[in-house]
């Protein structure tokens, strides 16, 4: 899978953040290309027709964050808002942690694993209903949702270190570790699987993630407490920009630290889009998409550019929900 990481570098634009975004773009681009290699002959030809589709649109999600009302709740889901346990404990169905929190509650806080519950169902409906469009709409906006619940600090409130002196940690986990250091990552996921409970599969990893928060921010705080202050940011190059980051290695050693941990959830995300992108299909009838319009359509080419035209004239609104 190294070749595929590789393909991903050459990609224009791809540090261009105007604000902390789960995996960065270079990631959600990279996770939903390797995400098509793992479906299913009776799926793989179709997805590889639109393989540069769905890797150019998997970050259109976060450049939606300050245009869409409600969008910015859809990528996170601060577990700790809800007391110990609460992964374990919050409702599987949405109609029901409304009844019990208020949406109000909800959208402040997250709803990450309800809304990729929806969109499963959203994309099952397009399979059945035979849409090249709205298949590959569906498939990449769903694959970015479910990389973020793979990103630990998309399940705390603590989402940037701002609680604990550590602001800045989002873009070092998700972006800058996985920038300079995922061409020697193995992410070979092994083919889809079915499953059986898709609303248990995304609330997993969660759980998984949430789980890893407390090494997340622990091991950072303890090497920070060893790095020479001098030594844990730089200077580098971005196109005409100089930008202050986070030092190489600084970095190194953090990724170090974590013992593979970003690489880890990258496979495990890899996996699960590709997991839900063939349950849906098998939801949807398994229909044969060698019939089907092996591209998008010049009306769904067009609606792409108008978005991005909307998005480029946008002005940046810090929206409530994971914005920094």
């Amino acid at each position: 899978m190294k070749k595929y990481v590789l393909l991903l570098v050459c990609l224009p634009c791809l540090f261009l953040a105007r604000q902390a975004q789960a995996w960065g773009f270079f990631g959600h681009r990279l996770l939903n290309r390797l995400a098509v290699y793992t479906l299913p002959p009776a799926m793989v030809g179709f997805y590889k027709a639109n393989i540069e589709y769905l890797t150019a649109n998997a970050t259109r999600p976060d450049s939606r964050r300050t245009l869409v009302p409600g969008e910015a709740p859809k990528h996170f889901l601060d577990v700790d808002r809800y007391g110990d346990s609460a992964a374990y404990k919050l409702p599987r169905k949405y109609a029901d942690a409304i009844a019990r929190y208020g949406e109000d509650s909800l959208l402040r806080h997250g709803i990450v694993p309800w809304n990729v519950v929806t969109m499963k169902n959203q994309l099952t409906a397009a399979f059945q209903a035979r849409d090249t469009d709205r298949i590959m709409r569906l498939s990449a906006d769903m694959g970015h949702y479910i990389a973020d619940a793979c990103v630990p600090l998309h399940t705390t409130k603590n989402y940037n270190g701002q609680l604990t002196g550590q602001r800045g940690i989002h873009g070092l986990w998700e972006s800058r570790l996985p920038e300079l250091l995922s061409a020697d990552y193995d992410l070979f996921s092994g083919k889809a699987q079915y499953l059986d409970s898709p609303s248990s599969a995304i609330w997993g990893a969660v759980i998984r993630s949430h789980a890893a928060v407390d090494s997340v921010l622990r091991f950072e705080q303890e090497l920070t407490a060893q790095f020479p202050a001098d030594q844990k940011f730089g200077y580098e190059q971005r196109g005409t920009q100089t930008i202050r980051t986070y030092s190489r290695e600084f970095s190194r050693a953090y990724h170090a630290r974590l013992n593979g941990q970003v690489e880890r959830q990258m496979r495990y995300a890899a996996a699960l889009i590709g997991n839900f992108w063939f349950t849906c299909w098998v939801d949807g009838g398994s229909p044969d998409l060698s019939k089907l319009a092996r591209t998008p359509s010049e009306t769904e080419r067009q609606r792409l550019e108008r978005e991005a035209k909307e998005t480029a004239a946008a002005p940046h609104l810090v929206v409530p929900g994971h914005d920094e």
